[in-house]
């Protein structure tokens, strides 16, 4: 079972998003939560937002779904479109600059139980 959730438009840069994103892929969704809620980047409320609903809409899919067993199977950012604006300068000039905006995506999976051990045959 899989669910995920995205948020669209966050005003910061994919480059920012990445490194917080890299702490929690892999982990449990509990301990993925507890993570961000101390992480000092401005972005990991946003993170914690999108998993957040990713974990809803898990529930949401599947009424015999184990929260406590749910990890973050994937996690990442993607650019998003950029504002162009120019700086005056002196003398008359611009300078150019972009303010970025990224997708942040989480999917969250149920882990799956390791295959019992086979029986003993009889002998």
């Amino acid at each position: 079972m899989e669910a995920r959730a995205e948020a669209k438009y966050i005003r910061t840069s994919p480059r920012k998003a990445r490194p917080v994103l890299d702490l929690i892929r892999g982990l449990d969704a509990g301990a993925a939560i507890n993570l961000l809620r101390f992480t000092k980047k401005r972005v990991a409320k946003e993170v914690q937002k999108v998993l957040r609903s990713a974990i809803a809409n898990a529930e949401g899919k599947s009424e015999t779904i184990d929260v406590d067993q749910l990890y973050v199977a994937e996690a990442y950012a993607n650019d998003g479109p950029r504002s162009k604006r120019i700086r005056p300068a002196p003398m008359g000039r611009a300078h150019p600059y972009q303010r970025r905006s990224c997708h942040i995506v989480v999917k969250v999976a149920e882990k799956v139980a390791s295959a019992a051990a086979p029986a003993a045959s009889p002998s």
